[in-house]
This record gives C-alpha cells, sequence and structure tokens, in this order.
C-alpha cells in the first residue's frame, strides 16, 4: 500500500479501479512545407480553427447547462483567445514566411504565449498556461485528423489518474462513472479544480510525480477530504474506507431533518449560522440548509475569466440574485478580494508581478489603487440594497487610513448616485474583514468607525504564524488551535461587545465542528460557514449548553500549546457529538 498527499480542492470519499489517462502528446509529422504548399497550409489552418472553435463552443454549452454559467465563462475565455485576430495573424504569418507546417506554426506560437503566462511570476497566472496548452492540444489534433479520445466513453466506475486534465476534459467528466480525480499537477485556483467543484466529484490535485506507482486497473482510494490518495490499499485500509463511508451516510440522513430547525444550545442560546458562498447559484444551498443569511459572499469570480472588467449592471445582477433570494436575512457582500494567487489571467489592474503576492497589491489596497472599478462595485451594492439586507465589508484592512479612505469613496459614490436620481440605499451597514495582526491591536479604535467585524481566520493565522498553509514544509505550524490565534480572537470579540458590535468567524475554522463549542464560549453568537456544513453544526451546537461552552473557553485560556489545545477539543467533542468527532478525526 502507497500513500501520497496533495492538495484537496474537491471533498467527498470514493474507491475504485485507476484509469491513467495519457498526456496526448501528438508528434507533428513535419516542420517545414514547400513554397507551393502554403496555400493549402493556410487553408488546412482555418479549417482545423474552425473545428476547433466548434468543439470549444460545444463545451462552454455544455458547462452552461451542467454547472452554470460561470463555469462556462471559462470556455467563453477560450473561445476569445482561440478567435483572437492577433494570434491567427501570428500562426499565418509564420506559414507565409517562415514556410512552417501548419502543424507547427501553431504550436510555436501558442507555446510562446503559454511560456509568457508561466514566467509572469503568479501562481494564477501560471495556471492559465494549462488552458492555452488545453486549446494547443485540440487545435493540432483536429489538423492532424486525430480522433478525439473521449472521457465521456467511459462506462464503469474509474478513478482518472493524470499529469493533467484541461478543462476542457474536466468538463467533459461523466459523473456516472468517474469516481475521482487524482492529478499530478495544478494548484486550488486551476480551472480544473474549479470545475472538479463544481461538478461534486472528490479531487485530488498537485500529487507531485505519481503516475509511475499506478497501474491501470489498481484500486485507489480517494479523500478529497484530506488531500490523500491510498494506492493499492489493504484490507484494513479499505474496511476503514467502507466503515467511514457508513457513517457518512448515517449522519447525513439524520441531519436532513434539520432544515427548519435554528441552530441554538441545548438551553435555548441562539447561534446564528450564515453561509459563505463564491457564486450566485450557491444561495439556493444555503436555503435548502437553512442557512440564515449570507455571512460572506466572495465577488472575485466576477473578475476572472474576463478579457474586460465588470460592468455595473453585471455586479448589480449578480448582487440581486442573492439579495433577492435572501430578502429578510443579512447578505454581506466583500469588495474584491484579488490579488496574489487570485490575479486575473486577462485583467491585471495595474498590478506588477510581486516577489512576495502575498504582502503585495491585493485586496483593499487594489481597490484603492482603481478607483473607478471600485466605485463601480460600491455602486452596485448600494443598488442592490434596495432588494433586501444588504451589508458592505471591506477585507484585509490593516490602518485605519485604508479604511477611512474605503469610507471616503463609499460617501463619494452615495453622492454621486444622489446627483444621478438612481435608486439606491443610503445607510447600508459597513463592517471590515479582520485578517491581519495589526487590525487586531487596533480592533479598539477599527470599532468606533464601523458597524461589525468579520475575523477571516485563514489569512490571520498565516499572517501572524509567517506560514503558507500551501506549504508542506511549514504546514505543521498553521494551527487555527495555536494559542496566539485564539487570544487574538478573543480580544475581538471583547471589543466587539463592548462597542455593541456583532463580530462574526467567517474562515475555515468557522466550518471546522472542533471549533464551534469554543468560538461560543468565547462569545460569539454567529458564525458564518461552508453551506454543507450547516445542518452538522445545527445538531452539533445542540448537544451543549452555554454553560459546558463557557467552561471549553475557560480550560482552554490555560493551554500553551496547539496540539494540546486540539486534543483536548476532540476529548469534548467526543463528549457532545460521538460519530461526528469519529469522522472529524478522520478528516483531520
Amino acid at each position: 500500500m502507497l500513500v501520497r498527499r496533495g492538495i484537496a480542492v474537491s471533498p467527498g470519499m470514493a474507491s475504485g479501479p485507476a484509469l491513467v489517462f495519457g498526456t496526448e502528446d501528438f508528434r507533428i509529422p513535419q516542420r517545414f512545407v514547400s513554397v507551393d504548399a502554403i496555400e493549402s497550409q493556410i487553408k488546412r489552418f482555418r479549417t482545423a480553427l474552425q473545428q476547433t472553435v466548434d468543439e470549444i463552443g460545444e463545451n462552454e454549452r455544455l458547462a452552461n447547462e451542467q454547472v452554470g454559467k460561470q463555469y462556462g465563462s471559462i470556455f467563453t475565455a477560450h473561445l476569445n483567445l482561440v478567435q483572437d485576430p492577433q494570434l491567427l495573424e501570428e500562426i499565418e504569418e509564420l506559414i507565409r514566411s517562415k514556410y512552417y507546417s501548419a502543424e507547427f506554426a501553431s504550436s510555436r506560437v501558442l507555446r510562446r504565449y503559454a511560456k509568457v503566462f508561466q514566467n509572469l511570476g503568479d501562481n494564477y497566472m501560471a495556471q492559465r498556461a494549462a488552458d492555452i496548452y488545453d486549446i494547443e492540444k485540440c487545435l493540432v489534433r483536429n489538423l492532424l485528423g486525430e480522433s478525439r479520445e473521449e472521457l465521456t466513453h467511459i462506462n464503469t466506475p474509474v478513478i482518472i489518474v493524470a499529469n493533467s486534465l484541461s478543462p476542457s476534459e474536466t468538463a467533459n467528466l461523466n459523473r456516472k462513472f468517474v469516481l475521482g480525480l487524482a492529478i499530478e499537477t495544478g494548484g486550488r485556483t486551476s480551472h480544473t479544480a474549479i470545475l472538479a467543484g463544481a461538478l461534486e466529484i472528490p479531487a485530488v490535485v498537485g500529487v507531485g510525480n505519481f503516475l509511475a506507482d499506478v497501474s491501470g486497473g489498481e484500486n485507489l482510494i480517494i479523500d478529497g477530504d484530506r488531500g490523500e490518495i491510498i494506492i493499492d490499499p489493504t484490507d484494513t485500509a479499505v474496511q476503514h474506507f467502507e466503515d467511514t463511508i457508513e457513517r457518512r451516510k448515517g449522519v447525513s440522513k439524520r441531519l436532513l431533518s434539520l432544515k427548519e430547525i435554528p441552530a441554538q444550545t441545548k438551553d435555548g442560546v441562539r447561534i446564528k449560522l450564515l453561509g459563505n458562498i463564491e457564486f450566485p447559484e450557491e444561495v439556493s444551498q444555503c436555503i435548502d440548509r437553512g442557512a440564515d443569511g449570507v455571512g460572506l459572499y466572495r465577488t472575485e469570480f466576477l473578475y476572472l475569466n474576463r478579457r474586460d472588467e465588470p460592468s455595473e449592471e453585471v455586479h448589480y445582477e449578480a448582487y440581486c440574485r442573492v439579495v433577492g433570494a435572501f430578502p429578510n436575512s443579512p447578505v454581506i457582500i466583500r469588495t474584491m478580494d484579488l490579488g496574489a494567487d487570485k490575479m486575473p489571467s486577462a485583467l491585471t489592474f495595474g498590478a506588477e508581478p510581486a516577489s512576495n503576492p502575498v504582502l503585495s497589491l491585493r485586496s483593499l489596497r487594489l481597490s484603492l489603487k482603481n478607483l473607478p472599478l471600485f466605485k463601480t462595485q460600491l455602486r452596485a451594492i448600494l443598488r442592490a440594497a434596495t432588494v433586501g439586507d444588504v451589508r458592505i465589508m471591506f477585507p484585509l484592512v490593516s490602518t485605519l487610513m485604508e479604511l477611512r479612505q474605503a469610507k471616503m469613496i463609499l460617501a463619494d459614490v452615495v453622492e454621486d448616485l444622489e446627483e444621478q436620481g438612481v435608486e439606491f440605499k443610503r445607510d447600508v451597514p459597513v463592517g471590515m474583514m479582520v485578517e491581519v495582526p495589526s487590525a487586531v491591536m487596533m480592533a479598539e479604535e477599527f470599532a468606533q468607525e464601523v458597524d461589525f467585524f468579520s475575523i477571516g481566520t485563514n489569512d490571520l493565522i498565516q499572517y501572524t504564524l509567517a506560514a503558507d498553509r500551501d506549504d508542506p514544509n511549514v504546514s505543521e505550524l498553521y494551527r487555527a488551535a495555536d494559542p496566539s490565534i485564539l487570544r487574538m480572537i478573543q480580544h475581538v470579540i471583547d471589543v466587539g461587545n463592548r462597542h455593541e458590535i456583532s463580530v462574526t468567524v467567517c474562515g475555515e475554522m468557522s466550518t471546522d465542528p472542533l471549533f464551534s463549542p469554543l468560538l461560543i464560549g468565547m462569545g460569539l453568537r454567529q458564525l458564518s460557514v461552508t453551506s454543507h456544513m450547516i445542518p452538522r453544526l445545527k445538531e452539533l451546537i445542540g448537544n451543549f449548553t452555554l454553560e459546558e461552552a463557557e467552561e471549553i473557553a475557560s480550560h482552554v485560556r490555560n493551554l500553551e500549546l496547539a496540539r494540546t489545545v486540539e486534543n483536548y477539543l476532540r476529548g469534548e467533542m467526543m463528549k457532545f457529538a460521538p460519530d461526528m468527532a469519529v469522522l472529524e478525526a478522520e478528516q483531520a
């Protein structure tokens, strides 16, 4: 038995035979052609190009129908690129001037574009090179007349193992037979990862070189929660997998009945559970699971996979879809949180490549450097606020000056809308993400200028402990249970209570049931979590009293090590929800 670990990008567990998917590298038969063959090469290229456009268009239609337009936009970007006049002119110019064959000219130009993306020094942009290789593969295949290997032709359950999967290959997966994905390359922001999550196929990417360890048909277990792949599992490992699946089924069935039941402790203390969403379509998942509103509406999807900036109407329509679904509940819209690994490939907003993007121009800093872009988003939010209970949240606020600048821009937008006679809501509550140590230290001052705090534990942990959660070399340091993190959270909660402003935790820590009793014991009365966790947290919260939660928080204050805190919390969860404790321990 061999265990390999990578990046968990789509949750769930699966077991089945491996299908090792090849890279489909085609050998280009000739680099040069004779002068009298140039026009025929141009004709071949244009014919293959049209076939490629048709194929990508079909992928776009398929993605739109199966998983939504935001995913179809991935292929819209492919279409824009493959039909770009400059790119086509470059390919045809190489055929005419260099006497290159259509295949070789196409490959040369597209690979040069891919290399540019790879050398930009940004994770997100580098991963866009995979999109260009996808286009190259499709175009060259059509030029060579090769029949396309269709993953949709799979008719038996398999786990696909590959060095990489292109977005088009992922979009064409048959969910009935594809049990899971194990990919050597890729990251959290790759299009393949995004599509796997939308298709709800358990997936682990960034595993590294392991194809040589897997034979076709060999049994695999994939765990999309832990980022783990087990090759040729032992009977004991298979039994453990089967037991885990049965426990999860039992828990899921029991939780289905909790939709209409509010989250409250055993002694009746009401806890609000809000949903974290990325796309407007996800609001239905929040409603189906009984969420109390939307605590974090990420808006980066509006900017990704585009060649131009989204208009005010694009923003407005997206916000209204969510706010209209929750007209009587809060919807907290976070302004653009782009930068680092999330910068769009087609839009740079004037940002220069940074040696350390995490500490560079991102989030609110980027918005304040691009005022027209920022104002467009704020205008749309204020207009959508007429539909329901909308609140604005600024990300990665590190200084009072940044917050005050953002509020001044918001005031300017209010004045502009009034002068133009546009319908909007003036008094929209304004809050901020607390996700850097400076914001924690200045919480007293910030509390006098905002209506609410939302603690973003993902970045807070990273910046406080100087540990990148995606770096395996320091992942052991990245721990939400570290006493320094807990003391910071407690300080922000205490400040919020003194100033009578609400405090929420919206990072991955709030979604982890292990920390729910602790956070409530520390004084939190609302959590913003991944929607699929809402029923599970409802059940857990109903199994302990506020007094028990406060005793947990009191005990944890005296612990000095993250490991000790985690072990103690697991023991307490075992008292409240034994089967859930076992499940969480397996996913830890």
